[in-house]
């Protein structure tokens, strides 16, 4: 047996040594909060501030993350944090985005880059908030809007919201013998977010945590409106056992239901491949209460759908491909 297997320590002072850091050690999300046991949001949340570090301002409309985070007199939270009203989180964060503005140019702030950052749920985004977030967005704030979507009002009692999946079953909208669940089709807010003709959006999932920590990181650094639509499972909502959180996101992925993608000034990219051959939806709807009532030809339906978004979304990554190599300088 050889020295390092001897002494397992020395495998781990090395690794400290010649290791790259890959992420901080530094927490600005810490332990003791309230959140379900397998709650992605969570996990999401802490991965964004160790991505955002300390010169960072949070402003958080109501939802799970301000009810688990804040009971007083405790707080999860070692960022400058604001708890605002369910509509109104992405204007609370333009006026964070104006007032340092403001500061900085009377001399009371110190000009380095503090970074405003609005966070909401999927219903405080894309219903109830849409109207701030829209306007934030097109008055070009310096800030960063991201959407944790764990696809219902999972605060409230898991009430269908526009980032709810079609035919899944929520409190509002339960599967019953004449009306299999909910009735509309998901809402595609990245998208939405990239006719404001934003110079940065991005979807992300803590599934993938480097890739998501990398947006992070680069919407930190975009001078102007950035936005980041990250897709967390919920257990308690979807019916799903706790340990599958991880696995959720990871099929979402391959199966095309949430592709990973970033788009810079109008140029859209892949971030995370997805396999050449698919998996079909129902490996990802299997695991989930709320999918359980579907039957074959209603998943089939929601297989024709998602092939038909994927192949949407490959025609503008293929398309901005190709605009960069007719940009490329030629070879002489």
């Amino acid at each position: 047996m050889n020295t390092a297997m001897k002494n397992p320590k020395s495998i781990i002072e090395n690794f400290e040594i010649y290791a790259p850091k890959l992420v901080s050690k530094e927490e600005f999300f810490v332990g003791g909060h309230r959140a379900c046991q397998g709650c992605g949001e969570a996990l999401a949340i802490r991965l964004m501030c160790k991505a955002l570090g300390k010169d960072t301002v949070i402003t958080n409309a109501t939802g799970c993350m301000e009810v688990i985070s804040s009971l007083y007199p405790t707080t999860a939270w070692k960022l400058p944090w604001i708890h605002v009203a369910f509509p109104n989180s992405a204007a609370v964060g333009s006026g964070v985005e104006a007032g340092l503005t403001a500061l900085r140019r009377k001399g009371k702030v110190a000009d380095r880059r503090i970074k405003s950052v609005a966070i909401g749920g999927d219903g405080g985004t894309m219903d109830i908030g849409f109207q701030a977030l829209s306007g934030a967005m097109e008055r070009g704030h310096d800030m960063l809007y991201v959407c944790f979507d764990n696809e219902a009002y999972m605060n409230t009692g898991i009430q269908r919201s526009s980032g709810t999946p079609f035919l899944a079953a929520t409190t509002t909208a339960p599967a019953g013998k004449k009306i299999p669940g909910n009735q509309v089709w998901k809402k595609n807010l990245a998208e939405i977010m990239v006719a404001h003709n934003l110079p940065y959006v991005a979807t992300a999932t803590p599934s993938y945590p480097i890739d998501f920590m990398n947006k992070v990181k680069k919407a930190r650094q975009v001078k102007g409106p950035s936005y980041i639509h990250c897709f967390v499972a919920c257990p308690t909502g979807w019916r799903s056992t706790s340990e599958t959180c991880i696995k959720m996101g990871r099929l979402a992925l391959e199966t095309g239901i949430f592709p990973l993608y970033e788009v810079e000034d109008g140029k859209y990219r892949l971030t995370v491949e997805v396999p050449e051959k698919r998996r079909p939806v129902q490996d990802y709807l299997k695991g989930q209460g709320r999918f359980r009532h579907l039957t074959p030809d209603q998943i089939r339906v929601i297989q024709e759908r998602v092939d038909i978004e994927w192949e949407a979304l490959m025609i503008k990554v293929k398309h901005s491909k190709s605009r960069e190599s007719l940009r490329a300088p030629r070879g002489v």
